[in-house]
Order: C-alpha cells, then sequence, then structure tokens
C-alpha cells in the first residue's frame, strides 16, 4: 500500500536546524563544535520561573487551560504592555499559544483564506514563508536590498503590483537584527490601513535592542495582530509559550481554531511564565553578554572578510556577506562545520534568491564561545 504525500508538505528544510543536527552529532562523536547556528539563548530562564515550575510540579496537577491561556498569565502579559511600554491592552485580547509558531499558525489561518497574498521580507525568517506556503497561502517576498529593513514605500510598491491581503514583518528582525525606526513602523502601518493590508508585528525579539527602545505596533492602533513570545529574552525556548494580541473580533475565531489544533498552551509553562516579567535583573546580565559579543563581531567578522550585510541593531544575529570566500553558503556551512568545528546557517534559508551569498552567525552563546569561535575561523579562513 503507497502512503500519500500532500503537495503542501513540499517545503524548505530548515537548514539551521538541519545544522543544530550535525553540531550535535559530531559533538556525541567527541568534537567540540560551537554552534552559531540557531537562535538559542546562552543563559537559563529566571529562577523564579524555575522555582514556579517546580511548586507547580508538586502538586502533580498540570492539565489542560482555557484555550486561550491562564487568566494569570494573560494578565501579566497585559500588564507588561502597560509597564514596558505604556500601552493599554485589555487581558481579552491576549491569547496564549504554544510559542511563536502556534501563534504565527492560528493568525494566518484566522485572517486569510487558501490563495491570498501575504507578503514577508527577504532575506527574513524561512519559517514565514514555509507555514504560509504549507496552508495554500500566496507568499510574497519583498526584496530588501540595501534598506536592511521594510518600509512603507517597499509595501505599497509591491502592493501596487498585485494586491496584497496581509502583511508580516519583524522587528529586530531574523536574520539581520535590524530594527524597524518608530517613524517608519508608524508609516507602514498607515500605509497599510489605508491600503486595506491587515498587518502581523513579529515582537518575539523585543527587549533585545541595542541601540533604541522598543516600540510596540500596539501603540500604532488595535486593528493589528502583535505576536511575541517567552523564547528569547526571557531564555524560555524549550517551554513553548508565547502570545498574541489580537483585535476583538479575531479572538473567537482562533480560539475556536486553539481549541482543535492545539487545546491549550502547555499549563506548567503557563504558570512559570507569569514569574518571568520579574526576572529583569538576572536577563539584563545575559543580554549584556549579548551586547559583548555583539561587538565582538563587529569587529572581527569583518576582519575576517565577512561583511556584516546589515544592522545589527537588536536580536543576536550578524547576517554576513560571505562572497568574499564562497559562493556556495550551503557547502560553506558544511565545511566549516567539518573543518573549524564553527557551525552557522547558510543564507538560503532566508533569501532564496540572492542566499548563497549570506551566511547568519548567532551569538547568544557566551563571550568565551565567541571569542574561539572566531579565532577558529580566522585560522581556518588562511
Amino acid at each position: 500500500m503507497a502512503i500519500s504525500i500532500s503537495r503542501r508538505s513540499h517545503i524548505e528544510p530548515f537548514h539551521a536546524m538541519d545544522v543544530l543536527a550535525e553540531a550535535n552529532r559530531l559533538r556525541q562523536q567527541g568534537l567540540d563544535v560551537i554552534s552559531m547556528a540557531v537562535g538559542q539563548p546562552s543563559g537559563a530562564a529566571p529562577i523564579a520561573v524555575r522555582e514556579a515550575a517546580v511548586r507547580a510540579l508538586s502538586t502533580g496537577r498540570i492539565g489542560y487551560t482555557d484555550a486561550l491561556g491562564t487568566a494569570a498569565l494573560r494578565n501579566a502579559i497585559a500588564q507588561h504592555y502597560a509597564d514596558h511600554y505604556g500601552v493599554e491592552v485589555a487581558p481579552g485580547r491576549v491569547i496564549v499559544t504554544t510559542g511563536s509558531s502556534a501563534a504565527f499558525n492560528l493568525a494566518f489561518l484566522a485572517m486569510f483564506d487558501p490563495g491570498d497574498r501575504v507578503a514577508i521580507t527577504s532575506p527574513g525568517y524561512p519559517a514565514y514563508r514555509n507555514i504560509l506556503a504549507a496552508l495554500g497561502l500566496e507568499v510574497v517576498e519583498i526584496e530588501l536590498g540595501d534598506a536592511g529593513y521594510l518600509t512603507a514605500d517597499l509595501l505599497e510598491q509591491t502592493h501596487r503590483k498585485s494586491p496584497l491581503a496581509g502583511v508580516l514583518f519583524a522587528s529586530p528582525a531574523n536574520p539581520t537584527g535590524a530594527v524597524i525606526p518608530s517613524d517608519e513602523l508608524s508609516r507602514i502601518v498607515e500605509n497599510a490601513r489605508a491600503l486595506a493590508i491587515s498587518v502581523i508585528s513579529d515582537e518575539i525579539y523585543h527587549r533585545l535592542a541595542y541601540t533604541a527602545a522598543d516600540v510596540t505596533a500596539l501603540g500604532l492602533g488595535d486593528d493589528l495582530v502583535v505576536i511575541n513570545s517567552f523564547s528569547k529574552y526571557y531564555c524560555m525556548t524549550g517551554w513553548r509559550v508565547g502570545w498574541m494580541i489580537v483585535p476583538d473580533e479575531l479572538v473567537r475565531p482562533i480560539e475556536r481554531l486553539q481549541q482543535s489544533l492545539y487545546i491549550s498552551a502547555p499549563e506548567l509553562s503557563q504558570i512559570a511564565a507569569c514569574e518571568a516579567f520579574g526576572g529583569t535583573a538576572e536577563l539584563e546580565a545575559i543580554k549584556d553578554t549579548y551586547r559583548r559579543n555583539r561587538e565582538l563581531l563587529l569587529r572581527r567578522l569583518p576582519e575576517l572578510g565577512l561583511r556584516i550585510a546589515a544592522p545589527m541593531d537588536g536580536a543576536f544575529y550578524a547576517y554576513c556577506d560571505v562572497s568574499a570566500h564562497t559562493n556556495d553558503s550551503m557547502e560553506f556551512a558544511r565545511r566549516m562545520i567539518a573543518e573549524a568545528h564553527v557551525a552557522a546557517t547558510p543564507g538560503h534559508d532566508f533569501d532564496v534568491a540572492n542566499g548563497n551569498r549570506f551566511m547568519r552567525f548567532s551569538y547568544a552563546g557566551s563571550f568565551s564561545e565567541m571569542e574561539t569561535a572566531m579565532d577558529r575561523l580566522k585560522r581556518w579562513l588562511r
């Protein structure tokens, strides 16, 4: 009997995860591989988060929650917007999700129908493209070129060629770390509103900006969707808990989808995440490590002929032009991990058209790891 395989599953692999798997395989063989391939924070979740999880586990009662999330966590997230941004968000508009990945699925399913055209940026996070394609949506990639980040003009030019149903952007961005200036963010939202383009703002790397204060798109109106997560700044990748803020009219449609697709985000993670917003001192110390790593890479990578291709204003990534050494970043990544024992992600993940000339280096590790990685690359490239 033949097993049928859907056309929708024919999406590009997430090469960063393939590189991570190869790094782990080499480590199991006893090799000391430094991974700069994935956006995995080097620090642990705040102690209060971990202690809350231990207390919850001791009761032995971990189960389902409301599909929209626990009232305690939804209230805590709403309070975070008041405290950090000065923006009032009703807890009823907060939806807790199984990481930001589930939030993207829910947003795309609730907002768009098969065949709708949704714009993303290139370079950009590959899961956007892959999820949209798997759901039968038409992916429109806006080439950023030297701009580094999405602009209102680029969005309008793309829409004028063929109307868009939606646009998704991130600031700070993955893979570049570029931050959209606040005045440009306002213009993007205003243009999208005038052109009837639905907006999704990915703010997962908020609180990891180094040159400017965080600006949430929610400050520009309540007719858009914002997605965030406890994974990055809060060092809770494996806890699989994130959130979205949506307009009132989207709450019930997303609740219905959540009920059937995920039931609810993990209760243990929700209980623990309630304590995350109070762990600022620990988390800022970890961010200071990223800041030192950033300064190191800003200096060392260009010395190695790896030109910084976009402003490293936030997140923990350096997106580099490696064309001085290769025109095949996939092969370059394979050789780098095998010969230099440094893992990084080929640009093909983030830019199908031009990614052969680029690589992304994550500097979320320790400072000593970053120093060692740069020394290894210097010897290897010679």
